[in-house]
């Protein structure tokens, strides 16, 4: 029989414990059960696995265990007997199946996890955790808080919910609109931590890029009408069309710039910017639909030298304007920086406050090496470096500092 590895388990649990957390919830109409009852599971699988092996189907080990667990830790519990004769009743055989726009358990626990009576930054950090199975550090570094912080931030939503008994309920199709603002960020950002994992020696988690490309092509099917929802999917689908050119052979990332754009997947691609198409059409642009037109500009390029920066910063632009931010304005400013020089998109950079996150020092490293200010970039990629968990952003920056630390000698 093969070793099974802890790491076997933890690879197992991370990719699935989003969908056992998300159909426990609409079970025990309980988020704390609903995730101790996981919790139990994936221990008493590190218990087994080792010498039983791997069970035939491993993304099925965490729901009816961790579901009888849950139903254990209820019985033994006799404060929350309440919260038994509760579940027991809502799942009687004779009762009628709640019916709703929202069938997919992952997605209809997004819309009734967006409540609007959580603030919004509180709504999306706990759909992430619940949904993506992201843990507390890798929400934190998401939302570029401190970790404590960020737990804080989970508690205070979860205990709202249990005072004001926010109901686990599929939204009517006249609310979906309402919560669609939230729901949206929960399906970006788990493809952002999946597209680059927030720690880990590999450079990307693929199946949360998977379950985010699979849960907007839902949104889509499920809100034809509108524009956002389209915009994410084609969003996603432009920038997991890169995925095959991303790492060597190696494991090590390549910038985009340096990418073999002839392994960009091309179906993803043509169905990214037809999409596209026809939000333009729309005239109604919002966040993602732009962003996913700058990645649609990025696409039509055969090699980077061709890229049309003057449109993807004239995009930003107009993304600045409909959606301000740090982030945002990071990215406008490298883009600045093909079109107009470093000199420009440096005075830019240093008026943000992006202290925290690793991208605004790698940036500042690459433009102040590019302006011939080698030691101020040295620092830069230091402080990038310091701020980067992942294994495969820390060496790309390494490459770069040593490139940039021969340049200084010469």
């Amino acid at each position: 029989m093969p070793q099974v590895e802890p790491t076997d388990i933890e690879r197992v649990f991370r990719s699935e414990s989003g969908r056992a957390v998300a159909s426990l919830v609409r079970f025990f109409g309980d988020i704390d059960v609903a995730e101790e009852a996981v919790q139990d599971a994936f221990v008493e699988a590190l218990r087994r696995w080792p010498t039983a092996g791997l069970p035939p189907t491993p993304a099925g080990w965490n729901i009816t265990p961790a579901r009888n667990r849950g139903l254990d830790r209820i019985r033994r519990e006799s404060t929350r007997d309440h919260r038994e004769a509760e579940s027991q009743r809502r799942h009687e055989p004779d009762e009628p199946e709640e019916v709703g726009p929202v069938v997919d358990d992952q997605l209809r626990l997004i819309f009734t996890g967006c409540h609007p009576a959580l603030a919004l930054e509180a709504e999306v950090a706990l759909t992430l955790r619940l949904v993506g199975g992201l843990q507390t550090p890798e929400i934190a570094r998401a939302f570029l808080v401190p970790e404590a912080t960020m737990a804080q931030r989970l508690v205070r939503a979860k205990n709202k919910i249990r005072v004001n008994r926010i109901p686990y309920r599929i939204p009517s199709a006249a609310e979906l609109p309402d919560r669609l603002r939230p729901v949206l960020a929960v399906v970006y950002l788990v493809f952002n931590e999946g597209y680059v994992a927030s720690e880990g020696d590999q450079l990307m988690r693929s199946e949360l890029c998977a379950e985010a490309v699979r849960l907007a092509r839902l949104l889509a099917d499920l809100m034809p009408d509108e524009p956002e929802a389209l915009g994410i999917l084609a969003l996603l689908l432009l920038t997991e069309a890169r995925r095959p050119a991303r790492t060597d052979a190696g494991g090590d990332l390549i910038r985009l710039a340096d990418q073999d754009r002839s392994r960009w997947d091309r179906a993803l691609v043509a169905e990214g910017q037809a999409i596209v198409r026809a939000c333009l059409r729309r005239n109604l642009p919002g966040p993602y639909q732009l962003q996913a037109a700058i990645a649609a500009v990025h696409s039509d390029a055969q090699i980077a030298a061709d890229t049309d920066w003057g449109q993807v910063v004239a995009l930003y632009d107009q993304l600045l304007a409909r959606s301000p931010s740090p982030i945002v304005a990071l990215n406008r400013a490298v883009a600045v920086a093909e079109l107009h020089g470093p000199g420009p998109a440096l005075a830019l950079l240093d008026d943000l406050d992006l202290d925290r996150y690793h991208l605004f020092h790698a940036a500042r490293a690459d433009l102040l090496e590019r302006l011939g200010r080698h030691d101020e970039a040295l620092r830069a990629y230091d402080e990038a470096l310091a701020r980067t968990t992942n294994r495969a952003e820390q060496a790309l920056l390494e490459r770069a500092r040593d490139a940039c630390s021969s340049g200084a000698g010469t």
